[in-house]
């Protein structure tokens, strides 16, 4: 059973649109969602907020450092609440999906991302993901650059839809399972909207 829902991002200001930061962008529009406060847990270097969908009280977690560094703050506030890897749904961006795409998966590798492969590293990789798709930069052109930059607007709204999508799927993936929601979710849209 899912407790946690874990957002990978860089913290601050000049990271905050970037596409490496989708994870943030989730968990913080599903906290805005339940008008639900974040409060920093600096005892263990997240920041938390408390929601409940479908029935089922839930945790938010922002780890307060940077994404290659996420897996001890969330490790240390996950120990504290005796939870596990199996505990947690992780969202974060994905080079390997076409910008605006949204999977469920679970466990499996880190896939390059440094924020998953510190998660792994400190809490083992049998956490379940929501994978937000951000396609791959042009070829020759530095991966670093592009999943730190601000994508242009037309980008910027197929992902704050993706992001709508992975909001809307959590309830169903909370109360009728993996399978159903990801059955669901990995429909095309035009399914989505007459189901």
């Amino acid at each position: 059973m899912v407790r946690a829902l874990v957002g990978l991002g860089n913290p601050g200001p000049a990271y905050l649109l970037t596409r490496h930061n989708l994870g943030h962008w989730w968990v913080d529009a599903l906290a805005a969602e339940a008008e639900a406060r974040w409060r920093s847990e600096r005892r263990w270097g997240v920041e938390t907020a408390e929601v409940v969908l479908a029935d089922c009280p839930l945790v938010l977690i922002k780890s307060l450092g940077y994404m290659n560094e996420s897996g001890g703050p969330v490790r240390a506030f996950c120990a504290y609440r005796r939870w596990s890897a199996e505990d947690l749904l992780v969202a974060h961006d994905d080079l390997d999906l076409p910008v605006g795409t949204v999977r469920l998966k679970r466990g499996g590798g880190d896939g390059g991302h440094n924020g998953l492969k510190d998660l792994a590293a400190h809490l083992g990789s049998g956490f379940a993901r929501l994978r937000f798709g951000i396609g791959r930069p042009s070829p020759g052109a530095p991966t670093v650059d592009y999943v730190l930059a601000v994508p242009p607007a037309a980008e910027r709204e197929v992902l704050i839809e993706a992001v709508r999508r992975g909001v809307s799927v959590l309830p169903l993936f909370l109360s009728r399972g993996f399978e159903v929601a990801t059955s669901r979710l990995h429909a095309p849209v035009s399914d989505e909207e007459g189901a």
